[in-house]
């Protein structure tokens, strides 16, 4: 018989290292903007998933195991108000968290303009917006932005966003889990850029 585990805590991930073991050589620590800005000129059509200030590491461990299956190039998250890699996040992750490119940058704004300039185009996800997500195409170089538990996106991320995108909600609860809402819009990318 297995023992039983506590309420709230997670199963083993057999595909996640153990909490004593030493760290694996293909975990690296977080990049910065310079690595990023490299990353999205080594691509030919990047595809970026911006976090706004997701703080819960089990929220983020989902969305890295979402980008790493979708393809994402990087993605990227303010170093304040934000979770960073952590032994949970490595575990929710299934290991994605040592695979996809984690850029952590000090003022997310300034970032976002940055990309824009070198063309990639930006879509915010807003309850508010007036488009729906499928209505935008989204097959060029892009970035997602996805914004915190509970608050959605910053005002100033939202205003450097080039569009504003919701999903649809047909029940009684306003909008979806961070990272439920990440998995869709990746994999609505990922159906639209290979349709292409």
């Amino acid at each position: 018989m297995k023992p039983r585990r506590r309420e709230h805590e997670a199963r083993d991930n057999r595909h996640a290292r153990k909490p004593d073991a030493p760290a694996s050589q293909s975990s690296a620590p977080a990049l910065d903007e310079d690595d990023l800005m490299k990353i999205v000129a080594e691509r030919a059509v990047p595809f970026l998933l911006i976090l706004d200030c997701v703080q819960d590491p089990h929220n983020l461990g989902a969305i890295l195991r979402s980008a790493d299956g979708a393809g994402v190039h990087a993605v990227v998250a303010p170093k304040d108000k934000s979770v960073g890699i952590t032994e949970t996040v490595r575990r929710i992750s299934v290991g994605a968290a040592d695979h996809v490119p984690f850029v952590q940058v000090t003022n997310l704004a300034r970032t976002m303009e940055h990309l824009k300039k070198a063309g990639v185009w930006i879509v915010g996800t807003s309850d508010q917006a007036d488009k729906l997500l499928y209505q935008i195409d989204l097959k060029g170089p892009l970035a997602l932005v996805i914004g915190a538990e509970e608050k959605g996106m910053r005002r100033l991320t939202e205003e450097n966003c080039d569009f504003l995108a919701k999903l649809p909600m047909a029940g009684k609860v306003e909008c979806l889990n961070a990272s439920v809402s990440a998995g869709v819009c990746l994999y609505e990318a990922v159906r639209q850029r290979l349709q292409a």
